[in-house]
């Protein structure tokens, strides 16, 4: 078997493959901590073993991967690019090793989340059927709130964050991103046009955010070229109220396309101004306190979120 003596050598897959984990283990331990002595004690071996493991491995590779200098052994080229190769293989063995634990045990317990009502109703409700069916002994509450609540005070195990996280005592997992248009209700576009160009909009109703301003900026731009900031008609604090109105012929309104996907598809609501939209996204994320203990319903419900939401946001 035979490995590329180029600058960034190529491993075969077929060669990777009959590497065993004990092998790579061993190569890591002795990078990490500089000696086969150390190696060896680190995880609980003997010297000749870690010594023949590391042997086999590079035989298998066809490659020097540690060079033994007087005081510690140093990697090669080769042996710098098959480490990263290494971590990540031990890494998955360990990722898939606290899987199958999780899937033997049985999550249990009060699970409180927090989302804003639109994102609740439109995204969380209608998963929690197959959540529950899958996980019958995790007691949900689920709490709504168009404002980002503390979530010590509140006695919230998660919360759904829209946007930027500014808070930095909190840890984040992205769960996806969500499409801004403008939408309005093929009924009003009928009585009142469609506007064809950014300055036709001075001509009709726009609807916006009563409470968070940074949501009336609008994914087009200015005479300017500057993002359009517009100043609502008819304002609200909440985005499923603004989508009722949109419904209702009321204006014409931008919001994500996890609240409106449903509409669209069903030719309840039409997009405004296609070809002239910026492509802005906002970032959905579950968040908790970092210094919380990651329990075992919390990561499976994040897990089944990752899961579901996919690709559908």
């Amino acid at each position: 078997m035979r490995c590329s003596q180029q600058s960034t050598p190529v491993f075969r897959a077929d060669i990777v493959m009959n590497v065993t984990l004990e092998e790579l283990s061993a190569f890591i331990a002795v990078v990490d901590t500089g000696s086969i002595t150390a190696a060896a004690e680190q995880l609980g071996q003997t010297t000749s073993g870690v010594s023949r493991a590391l042997h086999r491995l590079e035989q298998k590779l066809g490659t020097t991967l540690l060079r033994r200098t007087t005081r510690r052994h140093e990697l090669s080229d080769e042996g710098r690019t098959f480490l990263r190769h290494a971590r990540a293989i031990l890494a998955a063995v360990d990722e898939a090793e606290e899987t199958m634990a999780l899937s033997r045990q049985r999550p249990a317990g009060r699970l409180r989340i927090n989302a804003a009502p639109s994102f609740m109703r439109h995204v969380i409700t209608p998963l929690i059927g197959e959540f529950r069916q899958r996980y019958p002994a995790i007691t949900l509450e689920l709490d709504t709130n168009d404002r980002i609540i503390d979530l010590l005070e509140q006695r919230t195990d998660l919360a759904i964050r829209i946007g930027t996280l500014r808070d930095s005592s909190l840890h984040a997992r992205p769960l996806g991103v969500s499409r801004l248009r403008l939408v309005a209700s093929p009924d009003y576009l009928a009585r009142h046009g469609a506007p064809a160009s950014v300055g036709d909009l001075s001509r009709h109703t726009l609807m916006g955010f009563s409470q968070l301003p940074q949501l009336n900026r609008w994914p087009l731009h200015d005479a300017h070229g500057e993002e359009l900031e517009i100043t609502p008609v008819l304002a609200a604090s909440s985005g499923d109220t603004l989508r009722t109105l949109a419904l209702d012929g009321q204006g014409i309104v931008c919001l994500a396309d996890f609240i409106t996907r449903r509409d669209l598809e069903a030719g309840r609501l039409a997009e405004v101004l296609p070809n002239q939209r910026l492509e802005r996204q906002q970032s959905i994320q579950a968040v908790y306190y970092r210094n919380t203990q990651l329990s075992l319903r919390i990561r499976v419900f994040l897990d089944f979120l990752a899961e579901r939401l996919e690709g559908r946001l």
